[in-house]
């Protein structure tokens, strides 16, 4: 017999993974390219970190892990670089679950945009360190700036389209499990 729990989980996984792909390719296109326009917003990093803030047990780190290294591949990043930048940076907020469901949207916004300025100074640090030309800062701020600013339209598709919400507190499974 199949389980809905398990069901409800790969469903969500695949979602994820769908949605990754979505947004990769659309990245890709030749959409604006225009040398001096401006970055736009990282929304498979807000994804992700969506994700993780509502439901971190339908994100494993081998699938971010995977999703982010494929996207390092493709846009011809260092790779495994902003892969690892991005899983310390779920890790720090997956292990704050407990934090987070409590937490007010405001001071849970807060929460991802500290941690989205760290994850970009970690990323533009190793570069430094590694003497590795990279493009300006303001660039690269600008584009965490709109990335903070369309977290909340990310969670509210999330919650509304896909019905991806915090658990309340004390709210069980079907199997008397803690969520």
């Amino acid at each position: 017999m199949v389980d809905p729990l398990r069901v409800t989980l790969w469903f969500y996984r695949g979602l994820f993974v769908t949605l990754a792909a979505l947004l990769l390719f659309i990245k890709l296109l030749p959409l604006g390219s225009l040398a001096g326009s401006w970055p736009g917003p990282d929304l498979l990093l807000c994804l992700i970190l969506a994700w993780v803030v509502r439901r971190p047990d339908y994100l494993p780190v081998l699938l971010i892990c995977a999703v982010v290294l494929i996207e390092d591949f493709l846009l011809m990043r260092p790779p495994g670089l902003w892969a690892g930048v991005v899983i310390l940076g779920t890790e720090f907020l997956r292990v704050r679950v407990g934090l987070t469901r409590e937490l007010s949207f405001a001071a849970e916004w807060a929460l991802v945009a500290a941690v989205l300025v760290a994850m970009l100074l970690a990323y533009r640090l190793v570069f430094v360190i590694a003497f590795l030309p990279q493009p300006a800062f303001g660039f690269a701020l600008l584009q965490t700036l709109w990335s903070i600013l369309c977290y909340p339209f990310v969670v509210a598709a999330s919650r509304f389209a896909f019905d991806l919400r915090k658990p309340a507190t004390g709210e069980v499974d079907a199997y008397g499990r803690r969520l």
